[in-house]
């Protein structure tokens, strides 16, 4: 809150000395006394102007909650597209817009946000004012003044504002030097207090000093959730290679049959795992008109291996990063190498919105596989726990080879109270229609045909063989307690009810003490659109005419009017112990109904 030195008592006591309702010609009046204005705006009502005239600026300004405070961006895409596409990993990270003290042109300056002080025209030529920038944010912004014809760099611990400044008031544009990462460094509150000496008035006393108060807060990076539509899908393209070809075909028609504008991004990263080495987020502040100004932020995985960086993650600063769209990368070198897998972004995906426990959710919750035991790079876990919008949920997924959260459950929209249902692995339910089908005379009926393992072993068998066979038949079965024990987890942090999953069969096998699917784990698909779901080809047993899992997912989730599109992936991420949404990566649209600042986290 603005804060004037004090005038109003001497103002008062001047008004008494007149009397009331008398007319004293003899009567003395005190001229009031000159007053130092410390009046410093931010766009603390959101609307995405600093606007002097508009009261609403002022009002608790020094405070930061769901109603009220201004916000800033971590500034760094790059704008003018100036930072190198080669070089070391270290060197990539490290470029970006904020890395320089200069605004790199107008689509930069757009990034920053504003900061005016009210003028004060009666300011003495004596009169000055100085910017404190509280700890430790300090270390973690630049402030920028506008000189007249361009915006310089200002120094708060050495710049002062003379009294011109004073006189017509100053702007300021504020960025963030990076995203938060450790609320144990910063928690990305900022206070920026405007201090000014006042000082001789024309009566030659000394006028008292003033200042004022703006709370700002950088803004978090939010993970995207399955009900933002997709904008933009990505996947690992190889050249001459059949498998590639067949699931880009696929997966291209999938998503030009979802109504998505943009094309299927082939990328040439020798990587097929295209989910887990990037992660697409997002941070942004107010614009006007109710929008919202936004730098997509992606992630480059903390995959670290025997010293080594994933090498495909570079793609989130070699080929992506640009005009409002940034990279960033945090890793601990010293995290566990046999934990790693971890680290790869299939083991991240994001809760629906949700209210629960008289907590809101209006962007969802981070979900990953996690245990005491067996868990992530910890100093990622601490970047998300510091954005402070989106808390972590935690399943744990040691118990299969490849630990990953999107093995066993994923999300859809539905016509439901809570908006949303969650699609989840069900071994138990692909055992009975196994043996269903066994039962209706069809146990000789051919699983897999045409199919071979990894090893080039055949992958053919009968519904017989499978359900006599003890290693499918006890690793399914620990698999369905472990999806439960998941299940159990996800129910205490969000309320969710029996009516609010499908479940999705498939079976498990072991490899090396783990699970991994035994057939398509059709639970891990990505959702294009509200209508569209792309799921991996089960290669079920066909009885009269139909694959069973195939009939099953379409008649499961023709209720929420979604149709199911199948992609051919056994040899490519099948056979590897992967499937569709392992394969593939989204970019999703800014939602326009839940802004992060309205969850006051």
């Amino acid at each position: 809150m603005r804060k004037r030195s004090g005038f109003l008592l001497s103002t008062l006591l001047a008004m008494s000395a007149v009397g009331c309702g008398g007319e004293d010609d003899n009567a003395v009046v005190s001229t009031p006394k000159p007053v130092a204005i410390a009046d410093l705006r931010a766009d603390v009502n959101r609307n995405g102007t600093v606007d002097l005239d508009d009261s609403s600026e002022d009002d608790r300004e020094d405070t930061w909650d769901k109603d009220h405070g201004a916000i800033f961006l971590a500034n760094i895409d790059d704008d003018a597209k100036t930072c190198p596409k080669t070089g070391p990993n270290a060197a990539l990270a490290g470029c970006n817009d904020a890395f320089d003290d200069i605004i790199n042109g107008p689509d930069d300056l757009h990034d920053l946000a504003r900061l005016k002080t009210v003028a004060w025209p009666e300011a003495p030529k004596d009169a000055y004012a100085t910017i404190a920038l509280s700890m430790p944010g300090v270390e973690h912004v630049r402030l920028f003044k506008w000189n007249g014809s361009e915006f310089q760099v200002f120094d708060a611990a050495s710049g002062q504002l003379g009294p011109d400044d004073l006189v017509n008031g100053v702007e300021f544009a504020i960025e963030g030097k990076d995203i938060l990462r450790d609320t144990s460094i910063w928690d990305g509150l900022l206070d920026v207090t405007l201090k000014v000496h006042g000082g001789t008035g024309t009566d030659g006393k000394p006028i008292p000093d003033a200042e004022d108060t703006v709370r700002m807060r950088l803004a978090p990076i939010i993970f995207r959730h399955h009900l933002d539509p997709a904008e933009k899908v990505y996947a690992t393209k190889f050249t001459n290679d059949a498998d590639s070809s067949a699931f880009m075909a696929d997966l291209g028609k999938a998503v030009q049959a979802s109504g998505i504008e943009a094309p299927l991004v082939g990328l040439p990263v020798g990587d097929q795992w295209t989910q887990d080495f990037f992660e697409t987020t997002y941070m942004s502040m107010p614009a006007e008109g109710g929008k919202q100004h936004v730098i997509h932020v992606n992630l480059r995985s903390a995959n670290y291996e025997s010293g080594i960086l994933r090498a495909a993650g570079k793609v989130v600063f070699t080929q992506f990063r640009g005009k409002d769209v940034a990279g960033a990368v945090q890793y601990d070198p010293m995290h566990p190498d046999e934990m790693d897998s971890l680290n790869s972004f299939g083991n991240t995906e994001t809760i629906p919105p949700h209210s629960f426990d008289g907590e809101d959710y209006p962007l969802g919750r981070v979900l990953r596989g996690s245990n005491p035991q067996y868990y992530p790079d910890k100093s990622f876990d601490r970047l998300i726990a510091a954005q402070g919008v989106q808390p972590m949920v935690t399943i744990d997924t040691e118990w299969l080879y490849v630990g990953h959260v999107d093995e066993t459950v994923s999300f859809i929209k539905a016509n439901t109270p809570r908006g949303w249902a969650m699609l989840i692995n069900d071994a138990t339910l692909a055992k009975k229609m196994l043996q269903d089908a066994v039962d209706a005379g069809q146990g000789e009926s051919p699983m897999f045909v045409g199919m071979k393992w990894y090893d080039y072993s055949d992958a053919q068998a009968t519904i017989s063989e499978v359900l006599n066979d003890p290693e499918v038949m006890n690793t399914s079965a620990w698999a369905a307690a472990e999806v439960d024990s998941q299940l159990t987890q996800i129910e205490s942090e969000t309320g969710i009810t029996e009516a609010d999953l499908v479940k999705v069969p498939f079976l498990h096998q072991p490899e090396y003490g783990y699970a991994v699917a035994y057939n398509p784990g059709t639970v891990n698909g990505i959702y294009l659109s509200d209508q569209d779901f792309g799921a991996p080809d089960p290669h079920g047993p066909v009885v009269n005419g139909q694959d069973i899992f195939k009939k099953q997912l379409e008649e499961a989730l023709a209720p929420f009017g979604v149709k199911v599109h199948w992609i051919e992936n056994w040899n490519l991420y099948h056979a590897l112990d992967g499937e569709v949404h392992c394969g593939s990566n989204v970019t999703r649209a800014i939602p326009t109904d839940a802004a992060w600042w309205e969850s006051g986290r």
